[in-house]
């Protein structure tokens, strides 16, 4: 038997499992993006866009994994090094020439990603989130960076230049770099001309598209996936065109049109700054003759220090919230959402209930709602569960949402 000490399992294992499969990320070019939010829809808005350019390509998400069309379910945001390497080797072998994945802070430290070979690294923004594994918040920075410092001299590295920590994720970087955004001076830039709930239109490279996706947010992730794809060699034009076309990802800012004009939105949005840029964009485009109805919890077992955070901003920002479970894993969700009320100012008490069944929170916000209201169901976006008491419960807030207005238009007779 052969032992073989080293310094770091988690990288060793990383390496070796990149060797045992041939090292496929080097078989490909392998896109990774980082930060906070905007990780998902990045990487689905590049497998459409490459996928719609005529390429083979796959893509790791929190969602699903894919290899051109063929899906596999996604169990973390990032895999382990071995699940990774296996379907980076299973790509390669269907003809991919490009794979997109997300790389989040956990799978960073851990050296989850650990023999990959990237050729561009992508960094969207750093907001407040995952305290509860990283402690503080320059530990968190430091795991996002760490991407950045592990490029390799050829690779390129692109980073949201309106975000203050961007140019921190550059500082040691030996790849090529380049910056996006819609405030500041950037390689890539963008100039949001309208934004409604049918979708946006933007000025990138003195040529006006418009786009399905909704929100000032969405703005950027548009903006990463084109500045991505022109670094890559792609022709701008064609680049634009085809991401015109992209669909909006499933669970993020998805628009659900239901009865009497009313509009359902469901939105992974699960940090502070990602419900303020969800409910920002709302208030942006409502008229304000119609009731903003936010649904709303915190995960258990996760950073609480969020909790009323994200309760003074639910609160703050909408006509009427409704508090309820989100994924309470081994917390009680009672505790949770006391939490999540200790940030709600006495001013705005008056718009707050608190129902710990999600299914009942939905059911009440339908029945709150009126002709041209808008219902925000924030938290969970695509997840299909559940999660109490370490089982996962099959639970889907659009199926929900959609069975309960079913039922109530029977109730009363409408539809």
């Amino acid at each position: 038997m052969t032992i073989i000490r080293t310094g770091n399992s988690a990288e060793a294992l990383g390496i070796i499992a990149a060797n045992f499969y041939g090292n496929p990320s080097e078989k490909l070019i392998l896109v990774g993006v980082t930060g906070t939010n905007g990780k998902t829809t990045i990487v689905n808005l590049l497998y459409q866009l490459f996928r719609k350019l005529g390429y083979n390509a796959g893509m790791l998400s929190t969602i699903h994994n894919l290899i051109n069309d063929e899906l596999t379910p996604a169990t973390h945001t990032t895999g382990d090094a071995i699940q990774i390497n296996r379907l980076l080797k299973k790509m390669v072998d269907a003809g991919c020439t490009h794979c997109f994945m997300e790389a989040s802070s956990h799978a960073i430290h851990q050296r989850r990603i650990a023999g990959l070979q990237f050729d561009v690294a992508i960094f969207t923004n750093i907001t407040h989130d995952h305290l509860d594994y990283h402690k503080t918040f320059d530990e968190y920075i430091k795991a996002k960076k760490q991407l950045f410092d592990d490029l390799r001299p050829g690779a390129s590295a692109l980073v949201n230049k309106d975000d203050r920590r961007a140019m921190v994720m550059l500082q040691n970087t030996k790849a090529d770099k380049n910056t996006y955004g819609v405030k500041s001076s950037s390689d890539f830039k963008a100039k949001i001309l309208s934004n409604t709930l049918e979708g946006l239109e933007l000025e990138i490279d003195n040529q006006k598209i418009w786009f399905k996706l909704i929100g000032d947010f969405n703005a950027y992730n548009l903006l990463a996936a084109y500045g991505t794809a022109v670094i890559l060699g792609e022709d701008p034009q064609e680049t634009l065109v085809a991401l015109s076309s992209a669909e909006p990802v499933t669970g993020r800012f998805e628009r659900v049109p239901l009865k009497n004009n009313i509009i359902a939105i469901i939105d992974y949005a699960h940090t502070p700054d990602a419900l303020t840029n969800v409910l920002k964009t709302i208030n942006s485009i409502r008229t304000r003759n119609e009731q903003l109805i936010t649904v709303v919890g915190c995960g258990g077992n996760r950073d609480r220090e969020k909790r009323p955070v994200m309760g003074e901003i639910a609160s703050r920002m909408s006509d009427k919230v409704i508090f309820t479970s989100d994924n309470p894993r081994d917390e009680d969700p009672a505790t949770i959402i006391a939490e999540m009320l200790e940030g709600v100012k006495p001013s705005n008490y008056r718009r707050v209930l608190s129902i710990i069944d999600r299914r009942e929170a939905i059911k009440t916000a339908l029945m709150l709602s009126k002709n041209n209201d808008i219902i925000l169901i924030a938290g969970k976006g695509h997840e299909d569960y559940q999660e109490i008491k370490g089982v996962k419960k099959p639970f889907s807030d659009k199926q929900v949402l959609l069975e309960l207005e079913a039922l109530l238009s029977d109730d009363t007779g409408q539809g």
